[in-house]
């Protein structure tokens, strides 16, 4: 522990953002890198626990706590603290293969297992762990390692999203031959067409896509299995396949009106602004644009928040956030959410900051259920009409959302996003292989196994576990690696 007083010495400080009204103008990243000395007062904060809970990721009550690929959190932040940033990245990609990827896009369920929390604002994990994989890229010491012998056998990793990069990376380090099937036409999945440019740039997600092709990786794109590629040369070619598509049937929105042109799944809005954005600038116009237009997004998580954000750079003319929660609270409620679960309290993002900047407030309406959607003539969206909700507990102490008699709403409405989380995956590669799925359409493997049903077929991430963290992908991409490694030679020296 390089600062015992650290902690009280400094303050929590994150990584600077930029103007919130300005950077709408922009699709560059909302952020600013914060200096080599500003990074290690944070990593000084850190108090090396004796029995560090940031570093072991468990789900409590629903939510994640703690990390769940086992970062070597209060090791790195000491080194920082040191100033050896070089050892710092070696413990970091010890246990991550991407800390770019979770630096900049995980919600951080490390911060809220911080022993430093319970009474103290947390260390700034997330801060920390971006500033040392950048210092790395930056001096040169992130360089491709191929691995020094080839085993012969060969492996299919079908999807490109965080799951099956990495499992490919750690399968490629055993030395097999991993070739990574991916159906759009740039690799990443979610990293890349489902996190705007200015949360996650696409030159990050590239830029350790290059590596993993410099050490022996091949990437296949344009290619969706099943369709593009059969199915039986998917079993002959290869000695063993991981199935890593992700989780990406949007939940069924069952809403009168839903048909209307201009309701959209958040996905569907997402994925071509991105594609449009790096292809053309926008200028190809194959996007759903939200300029002039009276936006809904509805669904409070983090999709709507980029929903939010996306809509702003577009020049939209009005941003409404419909939440079916009640307003959480600032502080977390020490009797039902306590450290170290995950806090669940009132955090404004950054996309209800550039809206109140744009727009002079808050986008979000809070216990809002959507009633119907009201079309013009011409079948296209003009209004949602609402009722506000509040939970209650029935007779049999279930929660329940009761209508508040006379508070119906009509908004204005041009474009409608539905951020309502996913339900599944797709189904038609599954039932080629004829993989068994479990009730709510997952993979049926089991953790800490992942073997499916079907002898040498392997599954992780959302795949097998439904809509969660990058984090928890990275972590499942890893130990699939593992467990298919042994599955291939006998035997596996993969963590």
């Amino acid at each position: 522990m390089g600062k015992p007083t650290g902690f009280m010495e400094y303050s929590r400080q994150t990584q600077t953002e930029r103007n919130p009204k300005e950077r709408t103008n922009d699709w560059t990243d909302y952020t600013l890198p914060m200096s080599d000395a500003e990074v290690q007062k944070q990593g000084a904060r850190c108090m090396d626990c004796g029995v560090p809970t940031c570093h072991t990721g468990t789900d409590i009550n629903g939510s994640t706590s703690g990390c769940p690929v086992y970062h070597l959190i209060p090791e790195w932040n000491d080194l920082v603290y040191q100033g050896n940033w070089k050892e710092a990245l070696k413990r970091e990609h010890l246990m991550n293969n991407f800390p770019e990827f979770t630096g900049m896009a995980c919600p951080a369920p490390c911060e809220g297992a911080c022993v430093l929390g319970i009474n103290e604002p947390p260390v700034a994990i997330r801060t920390v762990e971006r500033a040392i994989i950048e210092k790395g890229f930056d001096e040169g010491w992130v360089i491709p390692e191929p691995p020094l012998f080839r085993t012969g056998k060969k492996v299919a990793v079908i999807g490109s999203g965080p799951a099956g990069l990495a499992a490919a990376a750690q399968l490629n380090k055993a030395g097999h031959y991993v070739t990574v099937f991916e159906r759009s036409d740039r690799v990443g999945g979610l990293l890349t067409y489902g996190i705007p440019e200015m949360k996650l740039p696409y030159s990050v997600v590239k830029r350790r896509v290059d590596l993993l092709i410099e050490e022996g990786i091949t990437f296949i794109t344009n290619t969706e299995v099943g369709k593009d590629y059969p199915v039986a040369s998917l079993k002959s070619e290869f000695d063993s396949v991981i199935l890593c598509g992700g989780a990406t049937v949007p939940r069924k929105v069952e809403i009168p009106g839903r048909e209307l042109k201009g309701v959209h799944y958040a996905m569907d809005f997402l994925h071509p602004n991105t594609k449009s954005l790096l292809d053309s600038n926008h200028q190809d116009g194959n996007f759903i644009s939200a300029e002039g237009k009276n936006v809904i997004v509805i669904g409070g998580g983090d999709t709507g928040t980029d929903c939010i954000a996306t809509s702003l750079r577009h020049n939209c003319k009005s941003l409404t956030q419909f939440d079916i929660y009640d307003k959480k609270a600032d502080e977390r409620d020490v009797l039902n959410n306590p450290w170290p679960q995950f806090p669940i309290i009132h955090r404004t993002e950054y996309g209800q900051k550039e809206s109140a900047a744009v727009f002079g407030k808050d986008p979000r309406a809070y216990a809002v259920m959507t009633k119907k959607f009201v079309g013009d003539k011409n079948g296209h969206i003009k209004e949602v009409h609402t009722i506000q909700v509040k939970v209650i507990i029935d007779e049999n102490g279930n929660r329940i959302r009761k209508e508040i008699p006379n508070t119906e709403k009509v908004w204005p409405a041009d474009l409608v996003l539905l951020a309502i989380g996913f339900s599944g995956p797709e189904q038609g590669l599954l039932q080629q292989l004829e993989v068994e799925t479990n009730s709510n359409s997952t993979v049926k493997a089991a953790y800490g196994n992942y073997q499916t049903n079907v002898d040498g077929v392997f599954s992780a991430g959302d795949m097998r576990r439904g809509q969660s963290l990058i984090v928890w992908a990275i972590n499942e991409g890893r130990e699939v690696a593992r467990e298919c490694d042994r599955y291939l030679i006998g035997s596996s020296v993969l963590p």
